[in-house]
């Protein structure tokens, strides 16, 4: 295997690489890294995970003059994620040039505080397209002396909708400069960016060493969406990964499915564009540090994620395409060391699973015990069904007792109305004073309603109390007991006439 040196890098900087246990280069830094440092336009076709960021800033680093504090050297990138990870690995490097500083620049920072920090002398700048455009238009910041440009992950950004931004800035470039341009893929729109402003440029492929079947276990895990969730947990649980990354399609999907895995008592976080930056970068140093041990990303959160340690990748939903199913599980298996890749699949997958085969060119391990899952959570579901189907009619009976006891008190009430009303009016026409008949004659329509009523209401009270002995019981029971209320009344009733 070739040594840095041997690419033309100092001496200095391949000890900083040891140091941080780096001691050959992959074959993206093997073909890159010459082609660079002879000052030539470079298209280069690689993964990530391939080690393609090292390719670019080896040689920017020995190439900065750092006695010159303009900005020199412009990495352009499409997600902050990824910004912050090539600022990182500048970071760990940049003590070998003394003199050189470094400076990311991205959306969701304090604009005054870059600002400030741009006022001084920064040699390499790393910047999302949006906001670098705001330092621009501000100007802020001048880009007429940068000799390298890097366009990295030329491909998202295009996904992104970044090319007109991307070409205003390289329009506000030296037309001197040295161009890079890294993609994992090579749509039209950018091999048209790149036949317009690069100069016969060198093109290098690299085979996706560190993404290779080799070293990533690849398996399928047949379910429904209903059933999903159950069998990502007992994936987890059969699993036990030390730090995973689990992929949803949707900001809502990996938010639901982050406070889902909370609730079970998983050590997990969310990670999608919804979050300030300062949750994002918290969440972010959770997950290096290890005190998280799974990230519910979405792809363009995750994008060029590299975090060390990670051992296994979910595809909670399934990728669309090929690249993006590559890109995931490239979070594992890094650098040539192994992994874990599962992918859930419901039915209405099916399309994309083949596709993603014919892309890779094998046919990926289906797993069964993903059916179990199905059945018992269609299982669970139609026992928690029955048990609200039954408390739903247990409440409607309840109602419907009430509204009888209701209709019956206010028909009674209406009845005596009406009877006393009768009475009235008998009393009225029939009787006069001092008339014995008349007397005798409303002295007993007066006691008849008074009877009627006081029979009505105790009868309902001895039912009431009856029915309130159990009233947890059945209906039949319930009415039982009323009955038998009502008749042992009815006999005291009787033996007290």
């Amino acid at each position: 295997m070739p040594k840095f040196q041997s690419l033309g890098i100092q001496a200095s900087i391949e000890k900083a690489l040891q140091q941080n246990g780096l001691h050959s280069p992959t074959e993206i830094q093997e073909k890159g890294i010459p082609a660079v440092l002879t000052g030539v336009d470079v298209i280069a076709q690689a993964q990530t995970g391939t080690g393609k960021t090292l390719a670019f800033v080896l040689p920017i680093l020995q190439m900065i003059n750092p006695e010159n504090p303009d900005v020199q050297a412009l990495i352009v990138t499409p997600t902050r994620e990824l910004a912050l990870q090539i600022t990182a690995e500048v970071n760990k490097l940049i003590f070998t040039q003394p003199g050189v500083q470094v400076l990311a620049i991205y959306g969701g920072q304090d604009v005054e505080r870059q600002m400030k920090k741009l006022r001084g002398s920064r040699q390499i700048v790393i910047a999302t397209p949006g906001r670098l455009l705001d330092h621009m238009r501000r100007g802020t910041i001048q880009l007429a002396q940068v000799s390298q440009l890097v366009l990295d992950e030329a491909d998202q950004m295009l996904h992104l909708g970044f090319l007109p931004e991307v070409e205003e800035i390289i329009q506000a470039t030296s037309p001197t400069r040295q161009t890079l341009l890294f993609s994992a893929t090579m749509p039209k729109q950018i091999q048209s960016l790149a036949k317009g402003f690069m100069r016969q440029p060198v093109t290098i492929k690299a085979k996706s060493e560190g993404i290779t079947v080799a070293n990533i276990e690849q398996r399928v895990i047949e379910t429904t969406d209903r059933a999903k969730q159950a069998a990502l947990r007992q994936a987890i649980d059969e699993c036990r990964p030390f730090l995973a990354v689990i992929f949803c399609r949707t900001k809502r999907r990996a938010s639901t499915l982050n406070e889902a895995l909370q609730g079970f008592g998983y050590a997990s976080d969310e990670l999608h564009g919804d979050l300030s930056q300062a949750k994002r970068e918290q969440v972010m140093k959770r997950f290096r540090e290890a005190s998280l041990q799974f990230l519910v990303a979405t792809d363009v959160a995750a994008r060029g994620l590299d975090v060390e340690g990670v051992t296994h990748v979910f595809n909670y939903d399934i990728p669309h395409d090929v690249e993006s199913y590559i890109h995931r599980i490239g979070r594992t298996g890094r650098a040539g060391g192994t992994g874990v890749a599962i992918t859930f699949v419901a039915p209405k997958d099916r399309m994309y699973l083949d596709m993603i085969e014919k892309g890779i060119g094998q046919s990926l391990t289906k797993e069964t015990y993903g059916n179990s899952f199905s059945q018992a959570s269609s299982n669970e579901e139609t026992a928690r069904h029955t048990a609200d189907k039954k408390a739903g009619q247990s409440e409607n009976r309840r109602q419907s007792k009430a509204r009888d006891g209701n209709r019956s008190k206010a028909t009674g009430s209406k009845a005596g109305s009406k009877s006393s009303a009768r009475s009235g009016q008998a009393k009225h026409n029939q009787t006069r004073p001092g008339q014995k008949t008349g007397v005798k004659q409303g002295t007993r329509t007066q006691n008849k309603p008074s009877s009627r009523s006081g029979t009505r209401q105790e009868t309902k009270s001895g039912a009431k109390r009856s029915g309130g002995t159990a009233p947890t019981k059945s209906k039949a029971k319930s009415s039982r007991s009323a009955g038998q209320g009502r008749s042992a009344f009815s006999k005291k009733r009787t033996r007290t006439k």
